[in-house]
């Protein structure tokens, strides 16, 4: 008997005990790109503005575009500069990827018709909704 239990056992390897990690780490490894892959990023406007307040404000989708107007009337997206000429180009490249809502951030020392033609552009780009942001009242 003592003779059959020997035949089994493999004296080639002594792991003592250890456990192969490698599957382990390609697991971590796989979750670690699902969730880069996956991931959703809010693109900001890379502006800092005051915004006008209002009693009527809701929160948005966080998927959509976000164009910021400063007081001097420069539109920005993305931390650079597109001016009013811009937008139109830039909503219409976007909006053909994927259908999202366009919202103005627009400081409230900002001039109503910069703020109208960027509403404009923006509309003219093929845009189905374009909201101004606020701060609740």
């Amino acid at each position: 008997m003592a003779r059959r239990f020997q035949k089994f056992h493999d004296t080639s390897e002594d792991n003592s005990g250890e456990i192969n990690i490698s599957p382990l780490i390609d697991i971590v490894f796989i979750l670690l790109i699902f969730f880069i892959v996956t991931t959703v990023f809010v693109e900001e406007t890379g502006i800092d503005i005051e915004k006008p307040r209002a009693a009527s404000q809701k929160d948005l989708d966080k998927n959509s575009i976000l164009l910021g107007i400063t007081p001097e009337g420069k539109v920005f997206y993305g931390g650079s500069e597109i001016g009013v000429g811009g937008v139109r180009s830039v909503v219409s490249r976007l909006i053909r990827q994927q259908e999202q809502p366009v919202i103005i951030q627009a400081d409230r020392l900002t001039p109503t018709e910069t703020t109208v033609s960027v509403l404009d552009e923006a509309k003219l780009a093929g845009a189905a909704k374009v909201f101004v942001s606020t701060v609740k009242n």
